[in-house]
């Protein structure tokens, strides 16, 4: 499973227009369940994401968690983080758990952000055509990977 994390003032999914899902200060999240991931691999990230500490203390410097600051968090799904470009110019996607196994580990681990403590989480919606607006505060980007967790 893999996260990509921006530290944002405010984000925001669309679909057809309409806003569907947001978030205020916090992370802004694209979660990639790759064939094979399991809650194992959710549990992974859950330790990890609600506690990371890239929120700025009064010193200035990055010592805080979203659950520190009381941050919301938006989940967008995003398939082609399991992108394989090893080959040629055009990605495979084949590594890409399907969405009978990927939509329950997608709602896993936004339930997860929930049980942690997060203040509030939303959510896009899985396989639609999205369109997502950030506003990256740093800007501040972390990549995780459960297996290399």
């Amino acid at each position: 499973m893999k996260a990509v994390i921006q530290r944002v003032k405010y984000s925001n999914v669309k679909i057809d227009g309409e806003v569907v899902g947001s978030c205020e200060q916090g992370f802004m999240i694209l979660l990639g369940v790759v064939e094979g991931d399991s809650r194992e691999d959710a549990d992974k990230l859950l330790k990890k994401v609600p506690f990371l500490r890239i929120f700025e203390d009064e010193n200035g410097k990055m010592n805080l968690s979203c659950l520190d600051i009381g941050g919301e968090m938006l989940v967008v799904s995003q398939f082609t983080l399991a992108a394989d470009c090893s080959h040629g110019r055009r990605p495979s996607f084949i590594a890409a758990a399907q969405p009978s196994e990927a939509i329950p580990l997608y709602e896993y681990f936004v339930d997860g952000l929930k049980q942690a403590g997060v203040k509030r989480v939303e959510t896009g919606e899985f396989g639609a055509d999205m369109k997502v607006e950030l506003l990256n505060d740093g800007p501040v980007t972390i990549i995780l990977d459960s297996k290399e967790l």
